[in-house]
Order: C-alpha cells, then structure tokens, then sequence
C-alpha cells in the first residue's frame, strides 16, 4: 500500500492531479444572449402551437402582426403531433436595413417540418418587435391543384 495520501492506490504516475490540464466544458464557456430573432422564434412558436395565448404577444407586435397570428394560432395544426411538442430545429435571420431583422425558422413537429418567416422591426425605444409573420409548410393532398405563384 502507498504511504502517499495524494494518490489513489495502484497510481504509478508522479504528476498528481495537477498534471492534466483543465478542459473547459460548454457550462465554462460565457453565455452568448440569445439574438432578437431566436427569442421571437420561440415565443412564435408557443403562440402558434397553442402553448400560449395570443394575446401573449400583445406588446411584441406592431401593425398587422398580431392581427396575422390571431387568424394563424386557431387554424395551426402546431400542436401536439402524436405525442411530440413541436420544436424549433433552425433559425436564421438577416438584417436588410438597420433596425430591421428578416428571419426564417423550421419547425418539426412529429413527423412533419413547417416553416416560419417574420419581420422584427426595432423601436425608437430600442425594443424589437414583430411586425409580420408568415407560416408554410402545408401537406398538399393528391389532387388537390398546386400553390400558385404571383407573377
């Protein structure tokens, strides 16, 4: 048996503990805050799959915004698919003008992927809020006619 207390029995190694270098873990590293978009995607999408009311986005919104989500939120089939809670897989946004963020989300849900697209628009206070939302992704039934394109 080892008379040294620093190591464990059987340790051959004369270094101890401090020989290897600390690694730093994802928990280490400073956390980065969420962008304007990647938060709105995922309070969109709370709205949208009925986790959250409507009326939740009330001071997010501006102009036709939440007129658009109180007509999409009833008619989304967003909610619970089989037993799986819809999920944000991707969200991407661009900034086109300054004070503006185009974005675009994923969303799957059971064995389906929709796609979202909104508008943030920011404030003379400084606040972004959500100024359109678009929701696509519908499963086109057999013979049923195509989606149009607006020339």
């Amino acid at each position: 048996m080892s008379t040294d207390r620093t190591r464990p029995a059987g340790r051959r190694d004369q270094g101890g503990p401090r020989s290897v270098p600390p690694q730093r873990s994802r928990r280490q590293q400073p956390h980065r805050p969420q962008r304007p978009h990647q938060w709105f995607a995922e309070r969109l999408l709370a709205v949208l799959s009925g986790q959250r009311p409507v009326h939740w986005m009330l001071g997010h919104t501006i102009g036709e915004a939440y007129d658009q989500l109180a007509e999409l939120a009833p008619s989304t089939p967003l909610g619970a698919t089989r037993g799986s809670r819809p999920v944000l897989r991707h969200c991407r946004g661009a900034q086109p003008a300054t004070g503006v963020v185009e974005a675009f989300a994923s969303i799957a849900a059971g064995d389906r992927v929709r796609a979202m697209a909104f508008r943030l628009e920011q404030g003379p206070d400084h606040r972004w809020r959500c100024a359109a939302v678009e929701l696509g992704g519908e499963r086109l039934h057999a013979g049923a006619p195509g989606p149009r394109c607006a020339g």
